[in-house]
């Protein structure tokens, strides 16, 4: 079951799961924005071995194990499936070191989504 990376990550783009993805199965869009794509990463479904190594690496809580992607986020699935239905549209993203959010950060992202915060 691939991991699914949601739009906690738009505009955040945190690139510590691309650190330990042992195959570089996590992509950015070529022109975010366009045609409803949003600027965030996205993971291939069809090249995830499902380590789980991205999901702890992630301080923006924006990856979940496909069954449990909240309700909220359920279309995200579709959008990271998008990898592989128009590869076109994405290139395998580098790694790029950034500072880290602060614990508030994270919270008032997921309050700007709706979720409450695991912290």
């Amino acid at each position: 079951m691939p991991w699914v990376i949601t739009r906690l990550c738009i505009d955040c783009l945190d690139t510590g799961c691309v650190s330990v993805c042992p195959v570089d199965c996590i992509y950015e869009p070529l022109e975010p924005g366009k045609d409803g794509l949003p600027n965030q990463l996205y993971i291939n479904p069809d090249e995830c071995i499902d380590c789980g190594a991205c999901e702890p690496e992630c301080p923006w809580q924006a990856i979940y194990e496909e069954p449990a992607v909240p309700d909220l986020f359920k279309d995200d699935v579709a959008l990271n499936a998008g990898t592989v239905s128009a590869p076109d549209r994405f290139r395998v993203k580098k790694y790029e070191e950034k500072s880290s959010p602060t614990p508030d950060e994270i919270a008032e992202n997921k309050h700007k989504w709706g979720l409450e915060s695991d912290s």
